[in-house]
C-alpha cells in the first residue's frame, strides 16, 4: 500500500492511547471517535462511511477495555465490543472493506503462555469474552486481520504490579509501529504481536518505574489469567528483516 492510499484508511478509537499512536504513524489516515459515530448504531456507521467512500481499510481500535468496568456494565460492553464490531463488520462486508481488528491476549486461558495463533481459546473473564465475540464477527469477512496483543502507556501508570502474571505487553508507541506494518500490508488472518515474555512487575521496571509495590493476581476481584504471553514468531517472520 503506497503513501497515496493512506487517506483510504479509517482508524476507530483515536481518542484512546493506541488508536492515537497508530494514527500518528499513518499520515493522511482518517481518525474517528464516538463523536463521529456510535458503534452500537448501524445507521451512524453507514452514514459516516457514505461520507468517506474511498475507505478500503479499517483499523478497529475502539473498545471498552477495563475488566472491572465491564463487570459493572455488561450491557455497554456487549454493545461496544460485540454488537459494535458486528455492525462494523457488516458494513465492511457490504462495501468490500478490509477490517483489521485489535483483540487481546486475554482470549487465552493463561494456563501455559507463549500462545500461538491456532491455540485453544478460553477467555478467563467477561472482558475477554467480549473481545472474542468481536473476533467471531470479523472472521465472517473475506478480507480481515485479527491482531492479538497487550499494551499500556509509555510510562507505567500504577503504584503496584503483578509478580505472578506474565505477558508480552509493550508500550503503545512500540506496539503501534507493529500494527502500522500489518495495516499497510496485505496480510489476512490471525497474528500475534508483542515483546518477550515477562512478569508485569518486570515490564514496569523495563519502563523505568521505581518504587513499585509487588502484588499478586489473587488480590483482584476480577479473575486474571496467569500467563497470556504470546508467540510472535509469525509476525517476526513476515515483518522483521
Amino acid at each position: 500500500m503506497s503513501d497515496s492510499n493512506y487517506n483510504n484508511i479509517l482508524i476507530t478509537g483515536t481518542a484512546g492511547k493506541l488508536g492515537k499512536a497508530v494514527l500518528a504513524l499513518i499520515p493522511g489516515a482518517i481518525g474517528a471517535t464516538r463523536n463521529d459515530f456510535d458503534l452500537s448504531k448501524a445507521d451512524e456507521i453507514a452514514s459516516f462511511l457514505d461520507k468517506h467512500p474511498n475507505i478500503t481499510n479499517i483499523l478497529h481500535c475502539a473498545a471498552m477495555i477495563s475488566p472491572p468496568k465491564i463487570n459493572e456494565d455488561i450491557a455497554q460492553a456487549i454493545g461496544s465490543n460485540i454488537i459494535g464490531t458486528a455492525l462494523l463488520s457488516t458494513e465492511c462486508y457490504k462495501r468490500n472493506i478490509r477490517l483489521v481488528y485489535i483483540s487481546t491476549d486475554y482470549v487465552f486461558s493463561g494456563e501455559k503462555g507463549l500462545y500461538k495463533e491456532g491455540d485453544e481459546l478460553l477467555p478467563p473473564n467477561k472482558y475477554a469474552w467480549s473481545k472474542l465475540g468481536g473476533e467471531c464477527a470479523v472472521q465472517m469477512l473475506d478480507k480481515w486481520a485479527i491482531i492479538r496483543l497487550s499494551f499500556g502507556p509509555d510510562e507505567f501508570p500504577y503504584k503496584a504490579a503483578f509478580t505472578d502474571q506474565f505477558t508480552s505487553r509493550e508500550p503503545a508507541s512500540v506496539i503501534a509501529e507493529k500494527i502500522k506494518n500489518i495495516v499497510l500490508s496485505d496480510f489476512n488472518g490471525l497474528i500475534h504481536i508483542g515483546g518477550t515474555r515477562k512478569s508485569v512487575y518486570d515490564y514496569a521496571l523495563s519502563l523505568g518505574a521505581q518504587n513499585i509495590d509487588q502484588i499478586s493476581i489473587s488480590s483482584m476481584s476480577v479473575k486474571m489469567p496467569k500467563d497470556t504471553s504470546l508467540d510472535c514468531s509469525l509476525y517476526d517472520s513476515l515483518f522483521t528483516k
